[in-house]
C-alpha cells in the first residue's frame, strides 16, 4: 500500500521544509514538497513531472498519515552506540536511573535478593559525582553483598565497581601491580579499594561468566525494539569483537541478520586489539567478508587512543591538574603508539576500512588526525568516511583539520552541559583553557567539518531528541544549570542534519538520512515540530512513529 504522510512539516536531512507532505511506495519516497499531494503542488521524480507522479499515487490504494501538525524526518542514525551493551544492562542490574550513593545501594541490595540463583551480581550504569573522586569503595558494596563477586561498570563503561569478594577471587591486592592500559584504585598503603580503570577491569571481568548467545540475542532485540521507539532507524555498532568482560555480539547481529529480526540498518565497527598490531588486520579482512547482509555489514574498525578525562585517563597535551589546582605529571594514555597508529591506519584505509577512533582528550584528538594525515599522504583521498568519536577536548589548532582531511566529527551532545560530572570531576583537572575548548561542535561546523552524532549508550541516553536539545541549547532544558560555552551551540536544522544525513553518510548508507525521491523509506514521526516550539523545548518531543523501508517497526 501507498503511503502519504500531510497535515505538518518535513526536515528533509538537511532543511526545514514547512507545509510538505509526502508519498511512500514499495519501500522508497515516491514524492516530497508543498501541498497535501492530492491537490498537486509537489516535487517529483527526476524522470517525471510533479503532475505525472501524483496523478499515479492518486489513483492507487493510500494510507494517509496524519501528522497533526508533526514533524517527518529522516529516520535517526546512531553514529556510535553499544546496543547489546544497553540491552543487557536493562536486563541486569541497571542503575543508570538512579541517583545518589544510598539509593543505588538499595537497588543492588534489591536486585540480588530478588536474584538468588545468581553466582555474580552484574549490570552497571552508576554515576561517579554520587562518590567522593568519582571512585565507590568495596567496602560499601560489601555491606550489602559480602558473599557474591560483584562487577558493575559505570555509567561511561571506563571504570567497573568490584567487591572484596571479586578482589578475593582476582587475587588483586596491594602487590598487584597497575595494568600499561589502567589503574586500580588504591589507599594510601597501596590497598585496592574497589574501582578499576581503564584496562585494570580486565583483572576482574575475565572471572565473570561468558554472557550466553541467547542472552546476547534477547539483549539485541530489547535494544533494537527501545531504539525504535526513539526513532532511530541505523546504527554503527561501535565494538564488534571481544572486550572487556563483554563478548563477542556479532553471532547475535548474524542470526537476526539471518531470520529477518534485523530490521535496523547497522553498520559495524569491527574492535581494534591493543595488544596486537597489524597482524590483526587480516582477520578484519575475513569478518568483513562474512558480515554482507542487506541490513548487517562491517565497514569500520574501531581503535580506542585514550580513556576518558575524569579517571585521568584521557591524552592530554598538557598534564593534569590536582585538586589543588596544581599541575601534575600525568598527561594520560595513548593505547596504541601514535607512530603505530599512523601506520595501522594507513593500512586499514588502503585496505578499504572506515576507521572510527575514540579520542577524547587534546593529545588523542590530534594523534588521530596526523594518523589520518599520515593514511592520506600515503594513499590518497579516500572514501573511507572516517570519524573521530567523543571530541571532547580538541585544540584550536586541530579544528580545521577535521575539513581539511575529511575526518567526520562524530559528536555526544549529552556531554556538552554543565552538570556534576563535568563541574566537579573534570573542569578543575582541565584548567580554565583546556575547559574553554570542550565539546567545539559550533566551530567545527564554521569551520566547514561534516558532522556525525551518536549517544554511546549505554553510556548515556540513546534518546536523540535529548541529544539535539542540548547541541542546540547547551543545557538539558530542567534549568538547573546555566548553558555550558553557548558559543559553541548548533542551529537545530544543523543538529538534525549531524544525526540523520550526517550518520548516514558517515555509515555508507547512502540510500537514508534524507527525504527526496527514490531514497529509502526510512522516517521518523514527531509529536510536534520542533522549529515552531520554544528552542529550549526540544527534548520534549517525542517520536510516535518509526519506519524502516515503508514498514512501521514503532508506533501504533
Amino acid at each position: 500500500m501507498d503511503t502519504l504522510f500531510t497535515n505538518g512539516a518535513i526536515f528533509d536531512g538537511h532543511t526545514y521544509r514547512p507545509g510538505w507532505s509526502a508519498a511512500i511506495r514499495a519501500g522508497r519516497i515516491l514524492a516530497a514538497g508543498p501541498g497535501d499531494g492530492r491537490r498537486g503542488g509537489v516535487a517529483g521524480r527526476d524522470s517525471a513531472t510533479a503532475s505525472d507522479v501524483w496523478d499515479e499515487f492518486r489513483g492507487s490504494d493510500v494510507e494517509v498519515v496524519d501528522l497533526e501538525g508533526g514533524l517527518l524526518l529522516p529516520g535517526f542514525v546512531d553514529a556510535h552506540v553499544h546496543p547489546v551493551q544497553g540491552g543487557l544492562e536493562r536486563a541486569r542490574c541497571d542503575l543508570s536511573h538512579v541517583s545518589g550513593r544510598h539509593a543505588t545501594l538499595r537497588t543492588i541490595a534489591a536486585y540480588a535478593e530478588a536474584n538468588p540463583h545468581l553466582d555474580w551480581i552484574l549490570g552497571g550504569g552508576w554515576h561517579q559525582p554520587d562518590y567522593t573522586g568519582g571512585t565507590p569503595t568495596a567496602a560499601d558494596l560489601d555491606a550489602v553483598l559480602p558473599d557474591r563477586p560483584a562487577f558493575l561498570v559505570n555509567a561511561d563503561h571506563h571504570g567497573a565497581w568490584v567487591n572484596s569478594r571479586a578482589l578475593s577471587l582476582a587475587g588483586i591486592d596491594a602487590r598487584t601491580p597497575d595494568p600499561a592500559d589502567g589503574r586500580i584504585e588504591r589507599a594510601p598503603d597501596g590497598t585496592p579499594t574497589g574501582t578499576l580503570h581503564e584496562g585494570a577491569m580486565d583483572l576482574v571481568g575475565r572471572l565473570v561468566p561468558p554472557t550466553t548467545h541467547e542472552e546476547q540475542v534477547a539483549a539485541l532485540l530489547n535494544a533494537q525494539a527501545y531504539l525504535h521507539s526513539l526513532g532511530v532507524t541505523g546504527w554503527q555498532d561501535a565494538i564488534l569483537g571481544d572486550y572487556a568482560n563483554l563478548s563477542d555480539s556479532t553471532p547475535a547481529y548474524v542470526e537476526l541478520a539471518r531470520d529477518g529480526r534485523l530490521t535496523a540498518r547497522v553498520n559495524g565497527a569491527l574492535w581494534w586489539r591493543r595488544d596486537l598490531g597489524a597482524e590483526q588486520i587480516p582477520g578484519l579482512l575475513e569478518r568483513r567478508a562474512a558480515l554482507q547482509f542487506p541490513r548487517l555489514q562491517a565497514r569500520s574498525v574501531k581503535i580506542m587512543q585514550d580513556g576518558v578525562a575524569e579517571n585521568f585517563t584521557a591524552g592530554m597535551l598538557d598534564p593534569y591538574y590536582d585538586g589543588c589546582g596544581c599541575r601534575t605529571t600525568n598527561t594520560g594514555l595513548s593505547f596504541v603508539d601514535p607512530r603505530a597508529l599512523g601506520e595501522h591506519i594507513t593500512a586499514l584505509d588502503a585496505a578499504g576500512f572506515q576507521v572510527h577512533v575514540h579520542a577524547i582528550g587534546d593529545r588523542a584528538v590530534r594523534e588521530a588526525l596526523n594518523a589520518f594525515e599520515a593514511a592520506r599522504k600515503t594513499n590518497g583521498a579516500s572514501d573511507g568516511r572516517h570519524h573521530i568519536a567523543h571530541l571532547q577536548v580538541i585544540h584550536p589548532d586541530d579544528i580545521s583539520r577535521f575539513a581539511e582531511l575529511e575526518v567526520a566529527a562524530n559528536m555526544q551532545a549529552l556531554w556538552a552541559v554543565h552538570e556534576p560530572q563535568m563541574d566537579e570531576l573534570t573542569i578543575p583537572f582541565l584548567g580554565p583553557e583546556r575547559t574553554n575548548w570542550q565539546y567545539p561542535f559550533g566551530d567545527l561546523a564554521r569551520s566547514g567539518a561534516r558532522l556525525a552524532a551518536g549517544s554511546d549508550w549505554p553510556v548515556s541516553s540513546p534518546d536523540p531528541l535529548a541529544a539535539v536539545q542540548v547541541a542546540v541549547n547547551r543545557h538539558t532544558g530542567d534549568g538547573e544549570y546555566e548553558a555550558f560555552l553557548p558559543e559553541q551551540a548548533l542551529d537545530l536544522a544543523t543538529a538534525l542534519a549531524a544525526y540523520t544525513s550526517g550518520s548516514a553518510w558517515v555509515n555508507h548508507a547512502d540510500e537514508t538520512g534524507r527525504i527526496a525521491p527514490g531514497m529509502l523509506a526510512d522516517l521518523a514521526i514527531l509529536d510536534r515540530d520542533p522549529f515552531t516550539q520554544p528552542l529550549d523545548e526540544i527534548g520534549a518531543a517525542k517520536v510516535v512513529a518509526t519506519y524502516v523501508a515503508g514498514e512501521r517497526v514503532s508506533g501504533a
